[in-house]
């Protein structure tokens, strides 16, 4: 596999990408072996753990997608979450798993567990694929972890700066080059 000349280190390698998602599939089939799951996606990033995620799945469930930014082209959130794309289907009495690639300030996560309860869901629970450590501003409750990195800038995977970088099949830390000197 040939390392994009951006990445400074790989992190996570497909392998291992591989593995995790198939152990928290088993888990979350588990979990919601008799429940009417819902999994929604936040675009763009959780697409590519969204599908690898649930074809783990063994239990029933429906997928939607929802679009949220607060990124914007900046390599730190603003902290203002931005509704981009809703929900199609009716949260009212169903379990909702926010399937979400990264978690750092949790500011977007906070926002939307709370919308989708104020929508009438009857739980909701988190399962991100990269947790930042550290970067949390306020605590939030996290069910299901991909992977715990270090605080730095993350790419691939879904994972982009910019809206590049998705695509490589690992997660890696993007040079502090790239970004600094946008």
């Amino acid at each position: 596999m040939a390392i994009h000349p951006d990445i400074e280190k790989v992190l996570v390698t497909e392998d291992q990408l591989r593995e995790r998602n198939a152990q928290l599939g088993a888990a979350i089939s588990a979990d919601y072996a008799d429940k009417d799951l819902l999994v929604i996606g936040v675009l763009k990033g959780a697409a590519w753990f969204l599908s690898d995620l649930t074809r783990n799945l063994s239990c029933d469930f429906t997928v939607d997608y929802m679009a949220v930014s607060s990124y914007g082209a900046a390599h730190k959130s603003s902290g203002v979450v931005r509704i981009m794309k809703d929900l199609e289907v009716p949260l009212e009495g169903r379990h909702v798993l926010i399937a979400e690639d990264i978690l750092d300030t949790g500011l977007t996560l906070k926002y939307l567990v709370r919308n989708f309860l104020g929508r009438g869901a009857a739980s909701v629970e988190i399962a991100a694929c990269v947790l930042k450590e550290g970067a949390q501003e306020e605590a939030i409750d996290l069910r299901y972890v991909g992977f715990v990195l270090a605080n730095e800038f993350v790419v691939g995977y879904g994972l982009d700066y910019a809206q590049r970088y998705r695509g490589l099949p690992y997660i890696g830390r993007l040079r502090s080059s790239v970004y600094q000197n946008a």
